[in-house]
């Protein structure tokens, strides 16, 4: 039945149906094999939205679109781009550090790059050329869903239950997310040397950077709060979420003064669609995973599995091998919800600590949104530069090869990745 339901599930994607309509169809294919009523299709799809950590999603999401349209985001970067000063290639650091500081309001990829390109795709364009500021941007973005809040860790944490800690999984993201921005930053100063790009910006003034500093501080506060508060349990993903978004509405409409009230219902808008992406996905995926359940097929995995090798290291190997292959044809969100409920329990009884597998497991997904032939942000930045995705995959592969390499660095060295969550105490 398993196989019949995977059949059905890749046939129709490949035929031109959404991703989450392709898992309600397998589902239904999956219950009328079972023999069980089609009405516990609703049922299952309600029990796997019902839960109060994924109510942080839809706030991270409009806190996100506020900070766009109430130019808090132009106000990270011009601290940044203060920050850097005249060095080689100053304005792809200037871009990285800037979506660092948007993705520790935000939490999702697509989001994060798209305000980065709205804001700095010309001019990174003009000086760089399309293709290398429209790859440097898609791999920006993609540090969103690594630095918490991120809401594909708020995903995994949901699915997983209580035996994960979702302060513990954000403060093991703080560390790949900096190495990951580090390693780019140096890719990015090495490329315009060895290309000649023009040398951009003011030199470094420390006067200046005060001056702008100071002028950002209520905008550089904004992650600290929410992200030390969700951190220290002051109050949990979800409080935080809604912190964020009453934070970033205070600053757009007082502080910048840019956010008109007029802007308000179309932040919601986009807010509401993009959750309900996420949430159709998470719905209609779960069906999917309880036709897998009840045919057994994670313990025939587990059998496979074990029968291959009893090693925890080669068992994380051959999950992160499996998981780049799939995260180069399925979206991450619907990943997790199929595949998390399988491999979680399998992790544990190869005696991997929970917290390391959820950081391999979600880094390795998140690289996918990189890769062809369905990385989302590829195809964002499409739009955005207007350039063929050919041209944008041969300038986006060190980006991709240096999230590989830290996600690496997580598999084999989990004491030095999961040593900030252990100084938090968890």
């Amino acid at each position: 039945m398993s196989s019949v339901v995977a059949i059905v599930f890749f046939v129709t994607c490949i035929l031109g149906l959404s991703i989450a309509f392709a898992f309600g169809l397998a589902g239904l294919v999956g219950l009328w094999m079972s023999g069980l009523p089609v009405e516990m299709l609703a049922s299952k799809m309600m029990f796997a939205v019902n839960s109060f950590p994924l109510l942080a999603i839809p706030f991270f999401m409009l806190a996100g679109e506020l900070m766009v349209r109430g130019g808090i985001v132009a106000v990270a970067i011009e601290f940044a781009n203060t920050l850097i000063g005249r060095v080689r290639g100053s304005l792809g650091h200037v871009t990285i550090l800037s979506g660092l500081g948007l993705a520790s309001v935000s939490g999702t990829a697509v989001a994060d790059a798209a305000a980065l390109g709205g804001a700095l795709m010309k001019p990174l364009g003009n000086s760089y050329g399309r293709p290398f500021g429209a790859a440097l941007i898609a791999a920006t973005g993609n540090l969103g869903p690594i630095l918490p809040p991120s809401t594909a860790m708020i995903v995994y944490a949901t699915i997983v239950g209580p035996e994960l800690s979702l302060p513990a999984l954000f403060i093991a993201g703080v560390l790949p997310a900096v190495l990951i921005a580090g390693l780019m930053i140096f890719y990015v100063y090495f490329a315009a040397r060895w290309r000649g790009f023009p040398l951009l910006g003011n030199p470094f003034s420390f006067g200046e950077f005060a001056r702008v500093g100071f002028r950002s501080l209520p905008v550089l506060m904004l992650p600290v709060i929410v992200i030390g508060g969700i951190m220290g349990g002051v109050f949990t993903a979800t409080e935080g979420g809604a912190i964020a978004a009453v934070f970033s509405l205070l600053l757009g409409l007082f502080y910048t003064r840019q956010l008109k009230l007029s802007d308000i219902p179309v932040c919601l808008l986009h807010a509401g669609l993009a959750t309900g992406v996420v949430t159709v996905i998470i719905a209609f995926a779960s069906t999917v995973t309880f036709i897998f359940s009840i045919d057994h097929l994670p313990l025939l995995l587990r059998t496979t599995i074990e029968s291959m090798t009893s090693d925890p290291t080669m068992f994380l190997i051959l999950i992160f091998l499996m998981l780049v292959v799939i995260g180069m044809f399925m979206e991450s969100t619907a990943a997790y919800v199929m595949l998390v409920p399988i491999f979680a329990p399998m992790a544990l009884a190869y005696g991997i600590e929970p917290l390391h597998f959820a950081l391999v497991f979600i880094l390795t997904l998140i690289v996918g949104m990189l890769t062809p032939p369905v990385g989302v942000l590829l195809f964002v930045m499409v739009g955005i530069s207007g350039l063929k995705i050919s041209q944008i995959v041969k300038e986006v592969w060190p980006y991709i090869l240096i999230q590989f390499g830290v996600t690496l660095g997580a598999l084999f060295f989990p004491s030095i990745f999961l040593f900030l969550p252990k100084l938090a105490g968890y």
